[in-house]
């Protein structure tokens, strides 16, 4: 942390993410041992037990997206994980999660069916307090190893709002609309588009979203999220 007029400031908000690699040894996002893939065979193990790498497809005739995929259950050391990741500052986790996934063969093809990879945005606000936003990590990490474009500049979030984990289903609802925005549509058109948030929970933000990225006339919508609460 670096401090400044007495105010605190992320350290992750003031120089890029490689280059904190190089100033703090890679260890296991897990249990902190060193480790040059960010998890060691020991995790690793662990975390092959607990994971489902599941596909469900969205039963729901209105949905805005046609399957969800997830590694994880949001509980136990995931959850722990997790939000060490989103709010603690723990940025490289990141790479804990994306090597865990890349392993996966089965599951790695079914991410490479798609064309384009954006990430759930936030707000300049939250931005600026967290430093980064930990979807667009994981979505930069993912599209590295895929043929998947990252794409950026075409999903915006124009408004800052409380956060969804604050609220119940119903509010979260209400408090998700219309604060998405769409830029640069021709870009997406036909695309077959995956939709990437660390947290699946009530579904509220990932069916905003796609509602808002349906307006470019994509050819299919997936979503991935780390985990499934």
């Amino acid at each position: 942390m670096i401090r400044e007029n007495k105010k605190v400031i992320p350290l992750i908000s003031i120089v890029s993410v490689p280059f904190l690699n190089l100033i703090y040894p890679p260890t296991c996002g897990i249990c902190g041992k060193l480790n040059q893939e960010f998890l060691c065979k020991k995790c690793r193990k662990m975390l092959e037990n607990q994971a489902e790498f599941a596909v469900e497809i969205n039963q729901n005739p209105e949905g805005n997206f046609k399957e969800h995929l997830y590694i994880f259950k949001y509980e136990g050391i995931i959850r722990k994980s997790i939000l060490k990741y989103k709010f603690r500052n723990e940025a490289y986790l990141y790479k804990t999660f994306v090597n865990f996934l890349l392993k996966n063969q089965k599951f790695f093809q079914i991410l490479k069916s798609y064309d384009t990879i954006i990430p759930v945005p936030i707000s300049k606000k939250r931005q600026k307090e967290r430093g980064y936003n930990q979807s667009y990590l994981l979505a930069k990490e993912i599209a590295k190893s895929t043929n998947l474009k990252l794409e950026k500049e075409c999903l915006f979030k124009i408004k800052n709002i409380v956060e969804q984990s604050k609220l119940n289903k119903e509010n979260r609802r209400k408090n998700i609309q219309g604060v998405y925005e769409l830029k640069k549509e021709q870009r997406l058109k036909h695309k077959k588009i995956l939709l990437l948030d660390d947290i699946y929970t009530t579904g509220s933000t990932v069916e905003e979203c796609c509602k808002i990225l349906k307006q470019a006339q994509p050819s299919k919508i997936g979503v991935f999220t780390m985990a499934k609460d």
